[in-house]
């Protein structure tokens, strides 16, 4: 395990004591939970990808060359008047 510090105030270090002593565990391991805990509610980041298809605005164009935005063959022309 890796070790980080972190500051409290006197009383939030008090309360955190007195609830390893009643749970009989270490400090660490009250603080570890709560950190977990933290971590697994947060919400994870959406990229453009994931609300593009939740939307529905990728594949909407229906029987094209499954390479027509890499294959540089249909690219010819594009641009142009």
């Amino acid at each position: 395990m890796q070790r980080i510090n972190v500051r409290v105030d006197e009383k939030l270090k008090r309360e955190l004591e007195a609830e390893a002593r009643e749970k009989g565990v270490s400090s660490s391991d009250i603080v570890r939970e709560a950190l977990m805990e933290h971590v697994r509610r947060r919400v994870p980041q959406v990229s453009c990808l994931d609300i593009a298809q939740r939307i529905g605005i990728i594949g909407v164009y229906k029987d094209t060359p499954h390479d027509l935005s890499t294959n540089p063959e249909h690219m010819e022309g594009f641009g142009r008047d």
